[in-house]
């Protein structure tokens, strides 16, 4: 049976809940940006109104405000951004039982076995979108295909408040024109090679020769040269199947640029700290260590370390990075930006440490680390985040927190 897949994207979903919060912001040239104090000046999204202007995503406010001089800016509030995805999403489930969210604003549905009790897709999309728009008060733009790529692209080929279908029948006429960028994992370095080979749109690779992809850019080359031909069988998961997380990090953007050893190790510390106690809330511990570091020029550099043993450890997260830091970058060079994850994540029941008869006499203790680590999170989730912290973190000039919040420019951090 021909599946049905829908990819429903919420138009400017920042934006759309803060003019539901502000009606008066429906009036005015309106985006949602973040804290230019903090160096997160970015447009995260912005009204038809300011679009009109030209206002993009992901631009820097000066750059925004240059074309709409009266562009009314506002913080973002993600906390109301999550209790409206949510209810979307709820009437997402109303169809279908497989949903699979991708970000905060866009889910995949397959309504293969809907369409007896509800019509085809494009009545099914269509229908969304009205209750969408009259229970909620935001648009939705969806697209209709035989796979997930594809109906993702139909998504974004009209907006707002659209409904594209693309067929076995007609997608060749709507995709193949599109730029190949268009294409789900085709990031700007992609792109740059496939520039190089005269490859421009998605029907230029669809029609390329797929051994030369591939030795361009190797599997990843081979899986966008299936997708531009429509050759996607990947399944959409039922939002109640238990998801596993392949990477636990956290990044912060500081509110000025770190320089010096002891400006890297405060920015290392908070960051481990964050992340060790996400491991452990999750029960697993994770075997490598990865560093990306950006610069004032948004130039970055990842770097990563293999463990000896697992580890949901702050300390020995910072003690890695700390390493990684030393032996890949000149600790005078301006930082803008410092991300540590945890990657290769094993469930921690099933992670096991073998006794060595020639330990280091002056090897850590860590089963004492342990233990302090989780009676820390045993305080902080009666008393709060804030209730513990590391003395030099606190009345920091960089922009740390001692609460956990998602630095907007790097907002995916659990990888799954």
């Amino acid at each position: 049976m021909e599946r049905t897949i829908l990819h429903c994207d919420c138009n400017g979903f920042f934006a759309s809940v803060e003019c539901l919060l502000h009606p008066e912001l429906k009036k005015v040239p309106m985006a949602v940006c973040g804290n230019p104090k903090e160096r997160h000046g970015i447009i995260l999204a912005k009204n038809e109104r300011a679009k009109k202007y030209g206002v993009q995503t992901a631009e820097t406010i000066w750059q925004a405000k240059r074309k709409c001089p009266k562009l009314v800016l506002v913080p973002p509030h993600h906390g109301e951004y999550r209790k409206y995805s949510a209810l979307v999403n709820r009437i997402y489930r109303e169809y279908t039982d497989q949903v699979e969210p991708f970000g905060i604003d866009e889910s995949w549905l397959d309504v293969t076995g809907s369409r007896l009790l509800f019509g085809d897709g494009e009545y099914i999309a269509n229908e969304i979108r009205e209750r969408v728009k009259a229970e909620i008060g935001i648009t939705v733009s969806a697209g209709v295909s035989f796979n997930k790529i594809f109906a993702k692209l139909g998504s974004d080929y009209k907006k707002p408040d659209a409904t594209t279908v693309i067929s076995r029948e007609n997608f060749r006429s709507l995709v193949f024109p599109m730029p190949v960028g268009n294409l789900l994992f085709a990031g700007k370095s992609v792109c740059r090679t496939l520039s190089r080979l005269s490859i421009r749109t998605i029907g230029d690779l669809a029609q390329s020769d797929r051994a030369m992809i591939s030795r361009a850019l190797g599997k990843m080359g081979e899986m966008l040269h299936g997708y531009a031909n429509g050759l996607d069988d990947s399944p959409v998961r039922s939002s109640y199947e238990e998801r596993e997380i392949k990477s636990v990090g956290n990044g912060i953007t500081f509110r000025r640029d770190l320089t010096g050893t002891d400006d890297i190790r405060l920015g290392v510390l908070a960051l481990s700290d964050s992340v060790a106690a996400r491991m452990r809330k999750y029960g697993v511990k994770c075997q490598t260590v990865q560093v990306t570091i950006k610069n004032p020029s948004l130039k970055s550099i990842t770097r990563q370390k293999t463990l000896e043993k697992p580890t949901h450890l702050a300390r020995v997260l910072s003690d890695t990075a700390m390493e990684i830091i030393a032996d890949s970058w000149n600790p005078n060079a301006p930082i803008r930006m410092l991300t540590i994850t945890g990657g290769n994540l094993v469930p921690e029941d099933q992670s096991f440490e073998q006794l060595s008869l020639f330990a280091k006499p002056d090897a850590p203790d860590l089963k004492k680390q342990e233990y302090l680590e989780q009676t820390l999170d045993r305080i902080r989730e009666k008393f709060g985040r804030d209730s513990v912290s590391r003395a030099g973190i606190l009345k920091n000039d960089l922009g740390i927190r001692t609460s956990e919040k998602t630095d907007p420019s790097n907002s995916k951090k659990d990888e799954q």
